[in-house]
This record gives structure tokens, sequence and C-alpha cells, in this order.
């Protein structure tokens, strides 16, 4: 048991205590015995949903020529860096313990890492491996997507069933909720209708979660220049346009085509600190949002973004907003970071403090001289200080950082592992 007390507020309860069971799940709102974690002086909220991660770019980023550059330029920049490196298990594992164990010290206990680089050889098993024994080592819940990049359409159909079959084979989710399996095509840009029908065929045999990207510079282009049309209109088409798809990104899209993803079930996540500084367009979130699309929230990779602090992205996300409709709210910001980004997962376990929820929540100090004058701690978590560490993070009931230390691995032995690691693939080259 703990009980998280003395709190300044608990987003989406009035309570100022948080009861955690030895279930990992949320008991209730009032103390219970066992541990207790002091949150005087803090905000609680839940603990945060990166809905759209690359994880292996954890070890690619702020690349020369990778910045402000057209997607079209961006891609095979990062290809070559991959290839000059080696993307096998031992790097899957190095850089996904890298880049979960900055989520958490960020806040966020759940990442979706959307793996999109596959090597020849039959490795794929291997990669999906590391990355989820970095998970567990670190006590993060992830959400591996098996994706595809111009990957053979039957042979990535095949690893994904695979992966399925080694990491979740009872329905996709683990029983304590903290390793997900789902498949995910890059995009119309780079895979086409038979890799989005057999990678379907897989999720609907699993019964995985299935996810893509869409409407980015390159993949309205490419979906021109190759087929003619929009990239909503080929995953209608192409049978992706459901209630248990989440496309991530939806920069440029239209009034007419935001109605089609409404009426479709469809949920969204939206990457602000991929897309806008990249110059490759911004998601109209307010219309998305109020259009009745579930929005979630994302990082998206290294090689783009170059962090993985959700909380950072929320505030850019906030700052753009009246710019493509309306503004946001902070509150609607972190529920998208929070619930918004576990719905489109499928997973209504996640992203709230509600009893028998899973026990995920963070408690975030907002007694420093960031928030000194703050009218409002809620808000301020975004607006003042964006950047901040959390003070206590707890996974499942579990704490796993306390006192803004990182406690189920040596932070400074997680970045050694990565950097020494590249150091030695340089010098070999």
């Amino acid at each position: 048991m703990i009980d998280v007390t003395g709190a300044v507020a608990v987003l989406g309860s009035t309570s100022r205590e948080v009861a955690c069971g030895d279930d990992g799940r949320v008991t209730g709102f009032a103390a219970a015995g066992g541990e207790v974690l002091d949150a005087t002086g803090c905000v609680v909220t839940p603990g945060l949903v990166n809905a759209h991660h690359h994880l292996l770019q954890t070890a690619f980023r702020t690349l020369p020529g990778t910045r402000g550059v057209p997607m079209a330029q961006w891609l095979p920049t990062m290809a070559a860096a991959y290839a000059a490196v080696g993307v096998d298990p031992e790097l899957a594992h190095a850089a996904a313990s890298a880049g979960l164990a900055e989520a958490l010290l960020c806040g966020v206990t759940t990442v979706a890492d959307h793996h999109l680089t596959w090597p020849a050889g039959d490795l794929d098993v291997g990669i999906a491996r590391g990355v989820a024994a970095a998970a567990a080592q670190l006590g993060a819940r992830l959400v591996f997507v098996r994706g595809s990049a111009r990957d053979d359409a039957a042979t990535a159909a095949a690893s994904a069933d695979a992966i399925a079959g080694a990491l979740v084979p009872h329905g996709g989710v683990t029983a304590d909720g903290m390793l997900q399996v789902a498949v995910g095509p890059a995009g119309v840009h780079s895979d086409g209708p038979e890799t989005f029908r057999l990678m379907a065929e897989v999720a609907a045999a699993r019964g995985l979660r299935r996810r893509t990207q869409a409407n980015e510079q390159v993949d309205v282009d490419v979906a021109a220049e190759k087929y003619g049309r929009r990239p909503l209109e080929l995953l209608e088409e192409w049978g992706w346009l459901a209630p248990d798809v989440t496309l991530a990104h939806l920069c440029g899209v239209t009034e007419a085509e935001v109605a089609r993803l409404a009426a479709a079930g469809v949920s969204a996540t939206h990457a602000p600190g991929c897309d806008l500084p990249m110059g490759w367009g911004i998601a109209p979130v307010a219309a998305l949002a109020d259009a009745g699309v579930p929005v979630g929230l994302g990082t998206s990779g290294g090689g783009s973004n170059d962090a993985g602090h959700l909380l950072a992205d929320a505030r850019l996300a906030m700052q753009v907003a009246p710019l493509m409709g309306r503004p946001l709210a902070a509150e609607e910001v972190l529920g998208m970071a929070t619930r918004g980004s576990a719905d489109g997962l499928g997973r209504p376990d996640l992203g709230r403090l509600e009893v028998g929820a899973r026990a995920d929540l963070v408690c975030w100090d907002v007694t420093g001289v960031a928030d000194v004058g703050v009218a409002d701690p809620v808000a301020g978590l975004l607006w003042a200080s964006p950047g901040r560490r959390p003070k206590h993070v707890v996974v499942g009931g579990r704490v796993v950082v306390r006192d803004g230390r990182l406690v189920t691995r040596d932070e400074a032995d997680v970045a050694a592992d990565l950097r020494d690691l590249l150091t030695a693939r340089a010098a070999s080259r």
C-alpha cells in the first residue's frame, strides 16, 4: 500500500491524497496505511502517457542535417545514420533504456514506441524483447508498436505476429498492464495497401490496436504523386479509419477530413514538438477535439524532437493552439497527455486517477521560484516551468522515481551504457 498525502491539488479529485493498493491500482482517496509519500507542496497528476515515440532515435539526436529540413531529406539522413551504427537488439535495448529513463524522469509512465527500423535477418523478436526488457528493468509501461517502413508486407506481418505471440500471447496486453503490442505501418508514404491489409489481419487475430502516421508533409506529397489522393482517402479505402486506429500527426487536415475522422471513430495523437520546429505542419487540435475525436499527445522521436519531455510539448501545444482555431486550457491539454493518450491506446485503465485504475501517478513540486505568484498551480505546471522534473513517480503502485531520482536503475549507468555503445561502434567503422 502507498499513500500520497498533503498535495496542493490532485488532478481529477477534490481530495489531497491518493491510496494505491497492493494490486497496483488506485483504491481510494483517503489514507490506507502502508508507505507514505510526502506530496506536500505538490500537484498530483495521473502518470503522463506518451502516445507516440520512436525510442531508437534516442541514440540519434541533433544529428547534422536533421534540423528544420523537409521530411524527404530527413528520412534518408536518418536511415544512413541507422545503417552506420547498426540496429540490433543491443542498440535497441540501450536506446530504449535511455529514452524510458528520460520519460520516467519527465513524469511519463507509459510510452508507445513506434519502431520502424528493421535490419535484414531474423532479429525482429530480439529487438522487441530488448525494448521490452528495458521497460521491465526501469518499471515503465511500454506499448511496443511493430511498425513497417517499406518492409516486405508479408515479412512485416509475420514479424508482428511473432512479436505478439512472444510478448503478449493472450489479447495484446499483459495481465499487469505493463506491456502491450500494437501494429503500425509508417504511413501511406512508405507502405502500400498490402502492408496495411496484412497488418490489419494480424491485429484482428491477436486483438491488437492499430496505429499509423498521417498528413505530415511527405505523407501528403507522396499520396498525391503516387495515388492522386489524400492520405485519409487511402486509409479509409484500405480499412484504416476505424475505432481501433490511432493516427499520429494529422497536420494540414481539412474541415471535411476532421468530420470524416470523427465519423469513423478514430483517435488522434498530436506531436507539436516534432512537427512545429521541423516545419512539417501542425494539427488543428481544437477542431479535432471539438468534433469529438479523442486526442492524445506524443513527443515523436529524438531524431526530430530531441527530447521526450511530454510536459514541455504540452506547453507548446497550448502556445500554438490559438493560431489553429482556439486556445486550449492547461487542464484540457493535460487531459490529452493522460486520458486522451490512454484512450487512443485502448487503455481506459491508464491516464486517470480513479478507483480501479492502474496506480500510475506523478507528484510535481510547485514550491520553487518558478511557481511563485502562480494563481493556478495546475496551469502553472505547463505555463510556469514545463521542463521541471517530478518529485515522485509511481507506476502500478511501485515508486520508480523518489525525490527526483530514478530508483530502478542508476541514471548515470543508463547514460553510460548507450554512450559507450555508440562510441565503440563509431570506433569500429
